[in-house]
């Protein structure tokens, strides 16, 4: 049987079984947050729609992102220092423990039938929270399972078990939201319930191996941005990600364009939920058998820009299959992204700061699709949805530019082994 952990272990990850209920885990972790969250956003805009019109009713949705993504912003950084110092595995499982806790008052709050926006947006932010110290622990003890020279294809394969959950989530939760949203909240939890098992059965300790003492937690915050910094690579690429999933994402318009726009009910708003997935889970299945090895960084700006231009199409699109398509096709993209760039932050990065560089990366991964909401509910007030979608494709394509002129040693970055 090969070891559980060691850099010189196997180059599978598939044949540790660590690994696989970690996989397992995270595929039931993923597949909660979707419907959960797919349950959350159709059943704010439905309570805001009573009321307000669609312009209004989309800050609504901006609220669930900003209010996920203040706790995240608070407290990622310091939960990476601890990512550092306290046992990985038993971080993540007490995370998910507090997702189970927030889906079941979600559940109570839908079961009263009227739930008030801001007992939602209350439970939203613990939930944000929870998800600030799950990540940067979450990324950090992946390496110590399955060791260096499996690290590679974990990831893709870790980006397989993400999107397993983000195809089936949002689909799933479409269906179930139809049928009844306290069904939804239900299932959620549990599917935590099952990752909370997954994790309790990893035998692989979660503690770091070098710990530095003597140094105060915001030291370690200090030194973990300043290695960010300094590794312009790393910058670059995560710095990106912000900036283009701010600009561009359409995960709070899809409910705007399935009820107002298209005219597709809850169901047509699980095909565009999943439809991104789809691509992007077709994607890891082949970078996890055919690797990008070399001119990494001429893929991934090729992958930003193709991501932009199929955000741009969907905001013109009248037709649910093209809009569907163009999703399809950027997830795919946005996949080729984020496979280059966790490869190149995980294998840069020892041991020991692993949480906190993690920390940083998932504050900006954060930013993007928290504040992105956001950010995307106010330009939906400024612009309507067609607008936003349109303005949001457009600047995608000119951050890609900006960025690969100015970080020239990412555009140049070759070999990803």
């Amino acid at each position: 049987m090969p070891p559980e952990t060691h850099d010189g272990g196997p180059s599978s990850p598939w044949g540790l079984r660590d690994f696989r209920l970690l996989w397992l885990g995270r595929v039931a972790a993923v597949l909660g947050i979707q419907i959960q969250s797919s349950a959350l956003l159709w059943q704010v805009y439905e309570i805001a729609r009573r009321d307000h019109p669609i312009a209004e009713a989309s800050l609504y949705l901006g609220l669930v992102g900003l209010c996920q993504f203040l706790p995240l912003l608070a407290f990622t950084l310091p939960a990476g220092a601890m990512a550092d110092r306290r046992d990985r595995k038993h971080t993540v499982t007490l995370s998910i423990v507090v997702e189970s806790l927030c889906a079941l008052a979600f559940l109570a709050m839908a079961i009263h039938g009227a739930p008030p926006l801001w007992g939602l947006l209350a439970v939203a932010a613990v939930f944000g929270a929870a998800r600030a110290f799950l990540a940067p622990a979450s990324q950090a003890f992946l390496p110590m399972v399955v060791g260096r020279k499996a690290l590679p294809p974990a990831i893709a394969a870790q980006s397989i078990a993400f999107q397993t959950g983000a195809i089936a989530g949002p689909a799933l939760g479409g269906v179930i939201v139809g049928m009844a949203v306290p069904l939804a909240y239900a299932s959620a939890m549990a599917l935590f319930f099952v990752a909370i098992a997954c994790f309790v059965l990893i035998r692989t300790s979660g503690k770091p191996k070098f710990v530095e003492t003597g140094v105060g937690p915001l030291e370690l915050v200090k030194e973990g941005l300043a290695y960010v910094w300094k590794t312009k690579i790393v910058l670059g690429a995560i710095s990106l990600d912000l900036v283009v999933v701010l600009l561009a994402g359409v995960a709070l318009l899809t409910p705007i364009f399935a009820r107002d726009i298209l005219h597709v009910g809850p169901q047509g708003f699980g095909l565009l939920r999943a439809s991104f997935g789809v691509g992007a889970l077709l994607m890891a299945l082949y970078l996890s058998r055919f690797p990008i090895r070399r001119h990494g960084g001429r893929w991934m700006f090729a992958a930003v820009a193709v991501f932009g231009v199929c955000t741009l199409a969907f905001g013109l699109s009248k037709s649910v299959w093209l809009s569907g398509a163009v999703l399809f096709v950027g997830g795919a993209a946005d996949m080729i992204s984020v496979n280059i760039r966790q490869t190149l932050i995980q294998l840069a990065t020892p041991d020991h700061m692993r949480g906190r560089v993690s920390s940083v990366s998932m504050l900006f991964i954060g930013a993007s699709n928290e504040l992105g909401e956001a950010y995307s509910g106010v330009m939906v007030r400024l612009l309507g949805p067609i607008g936003a979608a349109v303005f949001g494709g457009v600047g995608a394509l000119a951050a890609t530019g900006i960025w690969a002129r100015a970080f020239p040693s990412l555009r140049k970055a070759n070999k990803l082994t």
